[in-house]
């Protein structure tokens, strides 16, 4: 299994914090570096600070060597899609290959309503996202790309120079792995990534999608199921507990059921099961989110002392 992490940069994190994450996380050893792509703190704490995400990675990946860096996920509200092809490319080129994009519907009416960003019906997001997925791919990879859609439209489309990474950068979909999703992760995704779920819940998912490879005759191993959930870990039980009631501090509404049933939690030979959980229910990349993003000793405990004993 591979290891990257995950912050929520709209609940405050500063660039500083940014900095110091991402080169603690390329010298232990994981693989990336995820931040989430929101404008509007989502956990209480309305003032709290926000960057732009694609911004960040852009800063980061000027001060970084090895560590992927990408978004989980970006929402087609936010940006048009030869916009977000030519920020991702840019990326990309600065990291010298390191991106990963992450793609998604949107569902968050208060942030969308509070910046002035159009938020449509569900159906009209989800057809967004299909040209979204189709444009961004024709311009990875197509020297002009001619596209006519309900919602987009290009004339002559291009993006040079090209990024680094070739056909394209990984594109990550994000969701819970319905039909319609289920459909364009078939088609565009090389990685299909679901949230803040449990490893029978993940089993369930992962198994929809992969039973749509065979019926479309893709192959298996053209594409990495992987989840995104949080993690609260501590060499003792109090430990462990002191970082729930960290987090609860940021965010209310966290509840100690939803970290037993969705999470990974616990001292390290507990933590080091449940993920071994999480492998057995065909999880390949685990994005481990990080509520508490001024705790780098997580980190290392992490490193050093849960992920090795793994199976």
């Amino acid at each position: 299994m591979r290891f990257s992490l995950m912050y929520e940069g709209q609940e405050g994190v500063t660039w500083d914090q940014w900095l110091a994450i991402a080169q603690a996380a390329e010298r232990l050893g994981f693989e990336g570096l995820f931040s989430s792509d929101h404008y509007f703190p989502t956990g209480g704490g309305r003032d709290r600070g926000s960057s732009d995400a694609w911004t960040i990675m852009a800063a980061l990946a000027a001060r970084t060597e090895r560590i992927r860096l990408g978004t989980l996920v970006s929402p087609v509200t936010f940006r048009r899609p030869a916009q977000l092809a030519k920020v991702v490319t840019t990326v990309d080129r600065i990291s010298g290959g390191r991106v990963d994009l992450g793609m998604g519907a949107g569902w968050w009416e208060e942030e969308h309503r509070t910046h002035g960003i159009e938020f449509p019906e569900t159906t009209e997001r989800f057809e967004r996202l299909e040209e979204q997925l189709e444009i961004v791919h024709g311009l990875f990879t197509q020297d002009r790309f001619e596209f006519e859609g309900a919602h987009y439209r290009l004339a002559r489309g291009s993006v040079f120079p090209k990024p680094v990474q070739r056909p394209h950068p990984p594109i990550i979909l994000g969701g819970s792995g319905g039909p319609w999703l289920t459909r364009l992760i078939v088609r565009w995704a090389d990685e299909f990534n679901t949230v803040a779920v449990g490893p029978a819940a993940a089993r369930e998912r992962f198994a929809r999608v992969r039973d749509a490879l065979d019926a479309a005759g893709r192959e298996q191993s053209s594409l990495v199921t992987s989840v995104m959930t949080w993690c609260f870990v501590g060499r003792s039980d109090d430990e462990w507990r002191g970082r729930v009631a960290l987090a609860r501090e940021r965010d209310p509404e966290l509840d100690d059921d939803w970290v037993e049933e969705a999470c990974v939690y616990g001292t390290p030979d507990a933590a080091a099961a449940r993920i071994a959980e999480y492998a057995d229910a065909g999880c390949q990349r685990l994005v481990l989110n990080h509520a508490l993003f001024d705790d780098l000793d997580m980190v290392e405990l992490l490193a050093a002392e849960i992920l090795p004993l793994v199976p």
